[in-house]
């Protein structure tokens, strides 16, 4: 608990000089300032727990759950799919990677429509199929025009 309190008065510290950079200085900042956090909470469960047997025990209620795997296939094709060649031209580069990205996001949106119950976030998963669609077809007709 002391190493929190230390992290989080320190990261306060350092957030408020990060007002102070671009927009992207500052996300990257912030990143680096989450990940301390993450790594004293992580360890003060360590010392909680018996051993590291804990990140199994915490999936295992989920183990069986249809959502899950389905939202655990989706990630891992959409990541797998990301994984490509780079060109080296910035605009293209961004172009591939996103139909993929959106693609999972598709795949995603389309198993909350399956599984999922809340109102407001079955029309989310409407809206951003729609528009997910829409930005995949530009990329594609895009990268043609390319002849990428």
């Amino acid at each position: 608990m002391l190493l929190s309190n230390q992290t989080s008065k320190t990261n306060e510290s350092l957030l408020s000089a990060c007002k102070r950079f671009t927009p992207s200085a500052s996300l990257i900042l912030a990143g680096l300032l989450i990940a301390p956090l993450s790594f004293a909470h992580h360890h003060e469960a360590d010392e909680q727990s018996e051993g590291h047997d804990h990140h199994q025990e915490a999936s295992q209620p989920h183990a069986n759950d249809p959502a899950v795997a389905a939202y655990q296939a989706a990630n891992d094709k959409m990541h797998e799919d990301m994984a490509m060649s780079f060109t080296g031209d910035p605009d293209v580069d961004f172009a591939k990677g996103m139909i993929p990205h959106h693609e999972g996001a598709i795949a995603m949106a389309e198993i909350v429509l399956e599984y999922g119950e809340d109102e407001e976030i079955r029309q989310l998963a409407e809206e951003i199929i729609a528009a997910q669609e829409s930005e995949i077809a530009f990329l594609q007709e895009w990268l043609e025009r390319q002849e990428h």
